[in-house]
Order: structure tokens, then sequence, then C-alpha cells
């Protein structure tokens, strides 16, 4: 009975271990399977995540995956055409400074380097033309006309390096590969950089000036605004207009001062801000930056006056009455301009630039004169204004007027004076 009892009992030890056993292998069955199913649904996720990502990055339109075959033209393309310009850069005056900043004419003597190998060249150096602009000239207006194609700009830069922009139009959007290169400390090109990058919008002036805005991060993504505007000049200037505006014009400029910026002329000149002229005109005259530390108590009287005179047909009465006089001291007040007394504007930024000259029978000359700002507002034509002047047979002149046209003076800020009694 015992020992029937007993095989009774290992019987059901042993059908219940089994049982447990078959139990074990069906969860072990079970949960395999579940890490499988999590594990293909991870996956899927994975790979829907990194679409949606793409997706997300092709539609910001910045920090675009730079396909390899383009990344290696761009590369290559750009270090061999610095080497056109190798034996200049290594004999050129580089300074002492880290940062190397060669002279304007050591950078359009590399410029005329890639013009004789064909290619559309431009530099920063200001007022300079593109040469071999014809083929960007044609790939724009056929993009106009909804033509896909495309077109590489270089742009040699003021420390000798040089910027390749591959412009693509694919018949909707504009897109540039953009890359730098750069001099390493042995005289061997580099890329700092290669980007991919579609553009935000895009026009073609009839003054012939490729205007567009780049697509870059946008707040809240980034704390602080960013300014994807660009502008490059197609389309050359006359050697006239060139000689204008450097002589004339771009010594000026449309901050601190109103000789551009305001309507004026010789028999209403009390609105001009004489004070705030007055190192413009310096710099003008001697070529160097005005240096204030030798006024510490205001411009002497005589010397104030003389250069006004010399560039304006005002008296040195009328310059006492209309300017901010210290009677005391028989001097001009001078102030540097700073927070204080001026707010930063994307239009006093603009450089002016003379677009048409036109001699008139009493002997002077009228410049049509626009203003191209290449910050945020990415126009050609702020302002047009007709700036009239007299030419001595010694090659000096006078300032007689100015006319905003257009009404244009209502859409720019309005003029700060720097000094106010």
């Amino acid at each position: 009975m015992a020992l029937k009892k007993k095989s009774i009992l290992l019987i059901m030890a042993f059908l219940i271990g089994c049982f447990v056993c078959a139990c074990g292998k069906e969860d072990s069955i079970v949960d395999e399977f579940l890490v499988e199913d999590t594990e293909d649904v991870s996956s899927t996720e994975e790979i829907k995540s990194a679409e949606e990502e793409a997706a997300e990055q092709w539609e910001k339109g910045y920090d675009l995956p730079v396909d390899e075959q383009e990344r290696e033209e761009a590369e290559t393309d750009c270090k061999k055409q610095m080497e056109l310009y190798l034996d200049i850069y290594e004999t050129a005056d580089k300074g002492i400074a880290s940062n190397v900043a060669l002279d304007d004419q050591t950078v359009l003597e590399m410029q005329r380097k890639l013009k004789d190998a064909g290619c559309p060249v431009t530099t920063m150096v200001t007022y300079s033309n593109m040469e071999n602009y014809e083929s960007v000239d044609s790939f724009l207006k056929e993009c106009m006309e909804g033509k896909s194609g495309s077109a590489v700009i270089y742009e040699v830069h003021n420390d000798g390096g040089l910027g390749r922009m591959k412009f693509i139009f694919d018949g909707t959007d504009m897109y540039v590969v953009s890359a730098k290169g750069i001099w390493n400390a042995d005289n061997k090109p580099g890329i700092s950089y290669i980007s991919y990058t579609r553009l935000k919008e895009w026009k073609y002036t009839d003054k012939g000036w490729f205007c567009y805005e780049l697509c870059v991060p946008e707040p809240p993504e980034v704390s602080e605004i960013m300014d994807g505007s660009c502008l490059i000049r197609i389309k050359p200037m006359t050697e006239e207009q060139r000689e204008m505006s450097e002589k004339c014009v771009r010594g000026l400029g449309y901050q601190g001062n109103n000789l551009l910026c305001s309507n004026w002329d010789t028999e209403h000149m009390e609105e001009l801000d004489y004070n705030g002229m007055y190192e413009y005109l310096y710099a003008m005259k001697y070529q160097e930056k005005f240096n204030s530390e030798n006024y510490p108590n205001g411009i002497p009287k005589e010397e104030f006056e003389n250069l006004i005179m010399e560039y304006l047909p005002v008296t040195a009465e009328q310059i006492r009455e209309y300017a901010v006089f210290d009677e005391k001291n028989q001097t001009y007040y001078w102030a540097r301009l700073g927070c204080f007394n001026y707010a930063p504007t994307f239009f006093g930024t603009s450089l002016p630039e003379v677009i048409d000259i036109k001699e008139n029978e009493d002997g002077t000359i009228t410049l049509t004169v626009e203003a191209v700002c290449d910050m945020v507002i990415c126009d050609d034509a702020v302002i047009t204004h007709e700036l009239t002047v007299r030419f001595a047979e010694d090659g000096s002149f006078q300032y007689l007027g100015n006319e905003i046209l257009n009404d244009g003076i209502m859409h720019i800020p309005d003029y700060q004076y720097r000094i106010k009694e």
C-alpha cells in the first residue's frame, strides 16, 4: 500500500514536472516571439523616424546632405583653381597679423588668373566686376524662364582663399553647393567647409544683381535671427561709373552724415549735418581716418570751416549758424558715432553706386546713384537719388545738391543727428 502510494506520488510528481517544463518552454517561445516582434517594430520606427527627420531637414532647406560626387567635384575644382594663383599668394605681402588680409590690387591680380582660365569670377573688392559673367547671366535668365540648369561662380576672398558656389536650378527650386578653399600653413590649398542649401527666394534684377536669400535656422530653433541675404553683381559697371562711385559717393555712404540721404540744394543747406560729415570729408581729402584724439577740445574753427567749404558752396558764417559751434573755445563739436547717438539700420549699411552720369549745360554733372543693401532687405536700389557736383580743372569738386526720387525718402529711416544743441 505504501509502495503503491509512493508510486502514485512519483507519477504525479513526474506529470507536474512535465507540465511545468512544457509551460516554461511555451513561455520561452512566447517571450522570444515578443522580443523579435518588438525589435521589428523598433527598427521600423527608427527607419520611419530617420525618414521623417530627413524630410524635415529638406523642408528646412539648410544643412542638406551633399552628394558624394558633388562633394568630390567641389573640393577638387576649388583646389585646382587656387593652384592657378599660388605664385601670387606665395609672394604677396600678408602682413604680420594671424589673419591674412591682402590688398585690393593683389586680390584683383588673383582674379585675373582665373579670368584667363575662363572662370566666372568675382571678388570682395568694392565696385569690382565679375569676369566672364556671360555664362552666369545666361543661366539666370534661363532660370527665370523655368529652365533647369547649373552655373559655378568663384569668389576670391581678401585672405587669398576661394569661394566656389555651384547654383543648381531644378525648374522649381534653386540650390547652392558652397565650398570654401583656404591656404594651409605650408601654402597648400585645403577645404574648410562644403554645404548644400536651398534658396528661400531669389531674383535677377535688370541692373544685373543676383539677389537671393538662403534658408537658415529660424527661431525658436535659434535664439537670434540669422541673415541669409546675399547679393552678387553679375553685369559689370562701366569704368566711368566705377570711377565716379569711388571718387564722389563711396566715402560718404548713408550713415553718420546725410549728404546722400536727404533733399537739399545750394539754397537749402541748413538741414545738413556738418558736425557729422566732417570725418567723412576728412578721410576723402587726406585718405586716412580722422583721429579725434588730436582734438580733445573740439575741431578748431578754421580747420573745420575750410574743409567743409572745400566740398560745399557754403560760407563760414553759414557753417557757424548751421553746425554745433562752441563760441567760447572757437571749436566745432565732434562725437564718435555710437549706441547713444545712432540706432543702426539696414539702410545705413547700404553701398552707394553710380548708375548714370549726365553732363549739364551749366557745366555741372548729375550722378544718378542707387543704394545697394545686401542685408535682410536684399535690395539693389533701396533709394535712387540724383547728386549734382561741379568739377574744377584740377580734379577737385563740390557737392551742389541731392534729390531723392520717387518719394524714396518716405521709405528710409529718419536721419539721426549725432550732436544736438
